[in-house]
Formats: structure tokens, sequence, C-alpha cells
């Protein structure tokens, strides 16, 4: 019953759910988050599962629609069109609430003006600079189009919206400069640090993954701290394993004896540690080769999951001892 009740955990996790607890999102903004990731990064397979997951939990038809339709401002045309072709499919196969309607704005209505409303309201200040004074273009469409005809549509409070754009934002790589201003906005908006990071931390594990996540690591769960997850790719000739971290979760200090190990860093951030060394952080595309018989532990940061693979260096008769835990005092330390 055990095995059951977590492998329904991952179910739930990987089909638009989630894993970990969150205490400060509510349920509807939960699910908001993991719909505006998936449509941010194109994951089509996990977007309709959550879509229809919100739409099971309270959320409308309209507010999903309102919510790809605004991302097409952060992601692009190509992924809301596909996002909105999804929800269509699902609204035609299920009973769900349909909701009020957006209200667009009059034509007659000074777009700037109101835009330029919203906008400072969020911001706090005026936006001026000088990218702006270099390309007014981009102002008058912030303003009339983003904050204007989009923002001021209604049916989702601008807190709501802002969940939304931190969610994608944060999803999507190279674009850090935009993913802090809008957490600032959404703090301005009334979102506290600890839903501010829970969304952080919803969006951060892995979205297209190079293994599949594999099963609870039932067998080694003892000398974890956290869930971790564990595939096996092969145990001919060099054994090799997909190792998925949960935010916080490590393993217990351990040594390989006669053979080491070689990790490749495969997605998120984390830390690898030689005992009496500083922690070293990790991220996609680090390797990090470990000696035999070096005293070490490995595992993600508080606020990422970690992916890397584990290649064991063959040796005759090696083994892992496996040691303490990494003291709460000392991992909280890390940044």
């Amino acid at each position: 019953m055990k095995i059951f009740k977590i492998l329904i955990s991952i179910i739930i996790l990987f089909a638009g759910g989630i894993a970990m607890a969150y205490e400060n999102l509510n349920i509807n903004q939960q699910n908001i988050v993991m719909i505006s990731s998936y449509t941010a990064t194109g994951d089509m397979e996990n977007l309709e599962l959550s879509i229809k997951k919100g739409l099971n939990e309270g959320l409308t038809i309209n507010e999903v629609k309102e919510i790809i339709v605004q991302l097409y401002a952060y992601c692009g045309f190509p992924r809301s069109l596909n996002g909105l072709s999804a929800l269509l499919k699902i609204s035609k196969d299920g009973n769900y609430k349909v909701g009020d309607v957006g209200k667009p704005l009059a034509k007659t209505a000074d777009k700037n003006k109101i835009g330029t409303k919203i906008q400072t309201e969020l911001v706090g200040t005026p936006v001026k600079g000088e990218l702006f004074d270099f390309a007014p273009a981009i102002d008058d469409y912030l303003k009339e189009h983003l904050f204007g005809d989009i923002f001021a549509r209604g049916i989702l409070s601008n807190q709501t919206r802002e969940i939304a754009t931190i969610a994608a934002l944060s999803s999507l790589d190279g674009v850090e400069p935009q993913l802090k201003a809008h957490i600032q906005i959404g703090k301005n908006t009334g979102l506290t640090d600890k839903q501010i990071s829970e969304i952080l931390i919803m969006t951060s594990r892995p979205k297209t993954e190079v293994f599949k996540i594999g099963e609870p690591n039932i067998n080694y769960a003892k000398y974890f701290k956290g869930n971790s997850y564990l595939n096996i790719l092969t145990k001919d000739q060099v054994g090799t394993a997909n190792v998925t971290f949960e935010p916080k979760c490590r393993n217990n200090w351990h040594i390989h004896h006669k053979g080491g190990q070689i990790l490749l860093v495969t997605g998120g951030r984390g830390y690898y540690q030689e005992w009496g060394k500083a922690p070293q952080e990790l991220k996609k595309g680090d390797v990090v080769n470990i000696p035999a018989e070096v005293k070490h532990w490995h595992g993600a940061s508080k606020d990422s999951w970690f992916t890397h693979v584990a290649i064991e260096v063959p040796s005759n008769g090696g083994s892992t001892e496996w040691l303490e835990e990494v003291s709460d005092d000392d991992y909280n330390k890390l940044k």
C-alpha cells in the first residue's frame, strides 16, 4: 500500500499535478502555475493534463483562455496558439464551467492612457528608460496592447496575471531580467515571498528530460533526505543511472570504495561537496569526477529540482559506504 501511494503521487506530479505540499498557493493558483509553465515550454502532453486538472478543480474555460492568450506576449504566438488549440479540444470533450467572458476595450478608448495607468500601478512608478527612448514602439506596444488590451479585459485579477507571467518566465531560459522585474511586480500585487518561492520551485523541475525520471528511489531512501527518483539506464559493462532530486533533497555523505563515480548534470541546480572542501554549485552541462575513497555528497538546491546521470567507474570488489546525513545547519548555509 505504501508503494502504491508513492506511485500515485508520482503519477499526479507528472500528469500536471503537484508532488510537493504547497501551503501558500491555493489550488487554482497552483493549476495556473502549471498551465502557464507548460504553455511557455510547449509541453503539449502535460499542458493538456494540466488544463483538465485545472478545469476539474475550479478554473473556468474562459479563465484558462485568458491565461493562454496573455502568454503570447511572453512566449510567442506559436505556443499560445498551440495552448488555445489544446483548450479548445478539451472544452469539447468535457462538461466544464465556461465562466464570464473578457471585455475588450472600446475601439474609441485611449489604450495608451489606460495601459499606462495599469502599468504604473503594477510597477509602482512610471516606466521610462533609455531602452524605451531607443525603441519607442515597444513602449507603445507594452502600454497599449499588453497592459491595455490584455490586462484591462477583466476575468483575471492583476495578481493572477502576474502568477501566470512569473510561472511562464521562470520556465524559460535567458529571461532572467524580465523574471526579476515581474517578481517585484508580483509583490506589488500582494504576492508573498513564500508564494513566489513556491511558483519558482514548481516551475524549476525538469520539463523536457533527457531520460525518464524513473521510479521513487525506495531502496536507497534511507540514504537520502527528501525524495529522489531512480532510472537504471544500464547495468551492462558500466553501470549508469539517471537520478532526480526534488528541491532540498540530498544524499548522505558516502564513499565509493575501489571504484569512483562520474556525474553528468542534465538539469536543474544542485551541489557536490567533498569532505573538508567547499561545496561546488552544479548546473546543466557540468561534469564531476568523484575519485575512489573520497567522502562526499551531492543533491539539489533549496529552490530547484536537480538531475544527473551517475556513471559507476568499473572496479573489482567496488562498494559504496553510506555515512551520516548532511546536517540541516550546513545545508541551509548554501545559497
